[in-house]
């Protein structure tokens, strides 16, 4: 697989090696191995999947320590914009967002450590997302930001009239005003 390093501390893209012939292709999706040689030391212990259409934009979300959790993320098939926000306070790129598009076509996977919150907003008619979790999935340390935050000038790729949220994603406060929420840059996440 191919590392490509962001402007993020932790933040990687993913490229796996395509082994194409007539009958289609192949590659390898995970390995425990090369990811904790390549990326970071890391144990996946939840996979997720979800189905959206055209303009459902998920996020931004995380879980607060100390069920906090990295994820490696992929689109099956479809098109999104994935995003990732460091909301580590202390960190040289707090605040700071990393955008790529994942598809079912480029196969590439989107890591985001523990310490950033994660968001997409879904580019085709519909698209299947999935994700490994390295920490289980707590509601009661559900934490978000508001997609739409000024301070973080993300560009979803979807016209603001077009965008479709859930009821909870509609009400998220402002990097600004969660302050209680975020995490220490300097402290082991992990």
């Amino acid at each position: 697989m191919k590392i490509i390093k962001t402007d993020i501390e932790g933040v990687v893209i993913i490229e796996p090696r395509l082994f194409c012939d007539a009958r289609g292709y192949f590659f390898e999706s995970f390995s425990q191995r090369e990811f904790e040689a390549e990326v970071a030391p890391i144990r996946f212990v939840q996979d997720n999947e979800s189905k959206s259409s055209y303009g459902v934009v998920r996020g931004l979300h995380f879980q607060k320590p100390p069920h906090a959790q990295a994820k490696l993320v992929r689109v099956i098939s479809g098109r999104v914009l994935d995003i990732a926000v460091d909301i580590r306070r202390g960190s040289p790129t707090f605040g700071r967002h990393i955008a790529v598009e994942l598809t079912g076509e480029n196969h590439r996977q989107f890591f985001l450590p523990r310490g950033c919150a994660h968001g997409f907003s879904v580019l085709s008619e519909e698209a299947i997302f999935q994700y490994k979790c390295d920490n289980y999935y707590a509601p009661q340390s559900e934490g978000a930001l508001a997609w739409n935050d000024p301070t973080l000038a993300i560009d979803w790729r979807i016209p603001a009239d077009k965008v479709v949220l859930s009821g909870k994603d509609n009400h998220h406060p402002y990097l600004n005003d969660a302050d209680v929420w975020l995490f220490d840059y300097n402290e082991n996440l992990y």
